[in-house]
């Protein structure tokens, strides 16, 4: 159901829209944990929710998916969001609160066990809500995105961040890339873990934890109560990787909630 709830329509609320599919069992505290997914550039909500893997993969564990609707780009351009070195014209996190708001009153959704996560575009969003609103959700967890260069010289902290990435993907590179004839630069994954690790007062540069399981190359930070950071990378290109919604919850579930 890629509307708003039983309804193929989005939910509207002042400022855009947003798209619900809930699980059919309950939380056993009575509310139902979120994930709220952001589309990548020229993408939408609906579009997020013909992800079936994702979306079946979150509702079976119990999570509603809210997937929200990007502005178009100057008005008329692919709908994406407004971070960095762009602007979508609406305050991003203000937006989010409205949505997660709106949707426990409509669904009994929880406002407080949410993870905001995004592809692309929609991950870059999610860094940059992350870094200047660390408490607007419990988790953050972007696929293939990261800062914008010159990226933030510092965030607000502690977060809990899973960044997730393809060893191959050549849109958004681990690097960066160059883009719009030299006017725009897509940071490096790397240096922005940096700026996380300093957020989060870890001790060391180096991971607690390094280790390869199920094809995937794994880092975990450890830095305090709800200063976790993981780096998984995957071998493949610019794509959610099969199997991320079983990851993301193993990894949200394992730590204490952060309110």
């Amino acid at each position: 159901m890629a509307g708003c709830g039983e309804e193929r329509t989005a939910c509207r609320l002042q400022g855009g829209q947003y798209h619900i599919v809930v699980p059919d069992r309950e939380a056993d505290d009575g509310s139902v944990p979120v994930v709220m997914f952001l589309h990548g550039y020229g993408g939408s909500g609906s579009s997020v929710l013909r992800n079936r893997d994702m979306v079946e993969g979150l509702t079976q564990r119990g999570y509603a998916v809210i997937a929200p609707e990007g502005l178009r780009r100057d008005g008329s351009g692919p709908q994406s969001w407004g971070f960095g070195p762009f602007t979508a014209g609406r305050d991003e996190g203000a937006f989010f609160a409205a949505v997660l708001a709106d949707a426990a009153e409509r669904f009994g959704t929880s406002r407080s066990q949410t993870v905001l996560a995004g592809f692309s575009a929609g991950a870059f969003m999610v860094h940059y809500l992350a870094c200047r609103d660390p408490g607007a959700f419990a988790a953050y967890a972007p696929v293939s995105g990261a800062f914008w260069r010159p990226q933030p010289e510092r965030c607000a902290g502690p977060v809990r961040l899973l960044q997730v990435h393809g060893w191959r993907d050549e849109v958004v590179p681990l690097e960066g890339r160059i883009l719009g004839g030299g006017r725009f630069e897509q940071g490096d994954v790397f240096a922005e873990l940096e700026v996380w690790r300093e957020a989060n007062a870890c001790a060391s540069h180096a991971p607690d934890r390094a280790w390869s399981a199920g094809g995937l190359m794994r880092r975990r930070w450890d830095c305090g109560p709800g200063a976790d950071i993981e780096l998984v990378l995957f071998d493949g290109g610019h794509t959610v990787p099969k199997g991320w919604a079983e990851l993301m919850a193993e990894w949200f579930e394992d730590q204490p909630a952060v309110r």
